[in-house]
């Protein structure tokens, strides 16, 4: 089975955040597939000074593991009732690079609904991304009470969540994976077939 290359984003820079423990977590699982070789994506890591997806204001980093990647799993905080702006422009800096990818959507909140109103706000940008999202969202509700402060999971009942999550994920991604590299589409190689 060919090897898929899964990029985990956290959805914040917040100094705060708690969610980067669910992002860790999932990037850790991820890795343990056979088939998977997880990145975590840290937007600390990266620099967009300006909105749009101009080159002057792309971070050729974020370009590569966009281009690289074989799938998405977005690890996304709850902020009034939407997610982060800093998601969004990291999100928006790219847009070829992601057409035909699935993506896997974790929520993480504070709050007993585990970022579901996060989620729902973001369906609609990774739709128009050109990504395909999977049915199997992961909630993390009451983010402190499933993760210790060093990151050490709580609850055990979260591994088989994300486990059934990076299966479908992978599932997606070996099948649109197929899809880019061998069927015509104006969007991936120069074709005269259009539907």
């Amino acid at each position: 089975m060919k090897k898929i290359t899964l990029a985990v984003i956290e959805g914040t820079t917040r100094k705060d955040r708690k969610s980067i423990r669910a992002a860790r977590y999932i990037t850790r699982l991820a890795s343990e597939h056979e088939v998977i070789e997880a990145v975590l994506v840290d937007p600390r890591e990266y620099t967009f000074p300006f909105d749009g997806e101009d080159k002057a204001v792309k971070d050729p980093a974020y370009t590569k593991v966009t281009q690289d990647a074989d799938a998405f799993f977005i690890v996304v905080p709850e902020y009034n009732h939407s997610f982060p702006g800093s998601l969004k422009r990291m999100l928006d800096s790219e847009l070829k690079n992601y057409i035909h990818k699935p993506v896997a959507l974790a929520g993480v909140s504070s709050g007993n609904w585990g970022g579901v109103r996060a989620i729902e706000a973001l369906l609609p940008v990774v739709r128009e991304l050109g990504m395909v999202c999977t049915f199997t969202d992961v909630q993390f509700p009451k983010i402190t009470s499933i993760f210790d402060e060093a990151g050490h999971l709580l609850d055990a009942s979260y591994e088989k969540r994300v486990r059934r999550a990076l299966t479908e994920l992978v599932w997606m991604a070996q099948a649109l994976k197929y899809g880019r590299e061998n069927l015509p589409s104006k969007y991936h190689k120069k074709t005269n077939f259009l539907l």
